[in-house]
């Protein structure tokens, strides 16, 4: 049986991290076979992303290798994923749907679940609208309402009403977290949140510094979706509570920050965001600014930070070490080389939070 097999569609040739974001998503997906494709573009189509002679090109390659899906590594219109769709034959997403798409098959509690639901919800609600005007120009006259349009704007209207209940939960779940929040004011618990890019090794960390082994970080994107928190003893013996949340990416759809606005308090009302960075990724420093535009889009844009440089059993050389510790600490912030595997560094970097909080 042949393995799932996917397209990756791009025209930006230059932005070679986005593309291999995508392609790891969709191996994460369980998807094995993938192939790019890019045609450079000063901007998308506005009919169908890609030009027409493209659009043909890429038909082809789904025909003759067997491809069940294409994903553009961008965001596409109601208009742009109709026409694609229609023109390749086959099913196609875009770089926000294929986001949601993982964070679905991470869902495990019933919070988590909630969440997705309403992103994708609020995801496809817009398609449905452009979908319902057009089949209601394809079943009706001039001055009347077609049959399509009274299907799609019942369908609709259904899916609103979902959302809805969908908040009034979560909305629940968010007061309840605000209380559990006082109640630490009131016995003067200081929080720390880990915040960073998916797969930076936010759960391991954790794990190390409370010694609970029962929290396994795993290598895979977003493994992450439910908040953990967890005491860590600092060296005179205070208890700081460290909490863990769901990772960032680059063009995290706006719908899962606004789903995920009751996990992501947890850092906008935190004491300290300690940001944990990849020291082995080379793309730490666009990570880096994704996390800053994340945390300000949150409301957490003023809370102190440190950054934890993690992964450094992997940096090599002791001259490559010294040039990213270097460059890091050009930023201003508290910079901590440290190793959620080995526990390197952390004894360094709680001593200092003794003394910051």
């Amino acid at each position: 049986m042949t393995d799932p097999g996917a397209i990756v569609l791009s025209i930006d040739p230059r932005d070679e991290a986005s593309i291999e974001e995508v392609e790891a998503l969709l191996s994460n997906l369980g998807y094995r076979r993938l192939k790019r494709m890019v045609q450079r573009r000063m901007r998308p189509d506005p009919a169908s992303f890609v030009g027409a002679g493209f659009c043909e090109a890429v038909r082809e390659e789904v025909r003759c290798g067997g491809y069940e899906l294409v994903v553009v590594d961008g965001n596409l219109s109601p208009t742009q994923r109709r026409s694609l769709g229609e023109a390749l034959k086959v099913e196609v997403w875009d770089r926000p749907y294929l986001i949601m798409r993982i964070f679905e098959a991470r869902a495990v509690t019933a919070e988590a679940k909630l969440q997705v639901q309403l992103a994708s919800l609020r995801h496809e609600i817009p398609y449905l609208k452009g979908l319902g005007l057009q089949m209601s120009r394809a079943g009706g006259g001039i001055g009347t309402r077609g049959p399509g349009e009274t299907e799609f704007e019942r369908h609709r209207r259904k899916l609103e009403r979902r959302a809805r209940s969908i908040e009034d939960k979560l909305e629940q779940l968010r007061r309840r977290r605000s209380s559990l929040r006082q109640h630490r004011r009131r016995r003067a618990l200081k929080t720390v949140s880990l915040v960073g890019y998916t797969n930076s090794g936010k759960t391991t960390l954790l794990s190390r510094l409370s010694g609970d082994r029962g929290v396994v970080g795993k290598d895979e994107l977003f493994a992450t979706l439910d908040p953990l928190v967890r005491g860590v003893t600092l060296p005179d013996g205070k208890v700081v509570l460290f909490s863990d949340t769901v990772g960032f990416i680059r063009r995290l759809p706006v719908e899962l920050v606004a789903a995920f606005r009751a996990t992501l308090e947890e850092v906008a009302f935190a004491d300290l965001v300690a940001v944990v960075i990849d020291g082995a990724s080379k793309e730490r420093w666009e990570h880096l600014k994704v996390i800053g535009d994340v945390l300000d889009q949150i409301g957490a844009g003023e809370i102190p930070r440190a950054i934890l440089l993690n992964k450094e059993d992997l940096w090599g050389s002791s001259d490559e070490a010294f040039e990213i510790l270097s460059e890091m600490r050009g930023t201003g912030l508290p910079v901590f080389p440290v190793s959620g595997i080995t526990g390197q560094g952390l004894d360094s970097f709680l001593g200092w939070l003794q003394g910051s909080l």
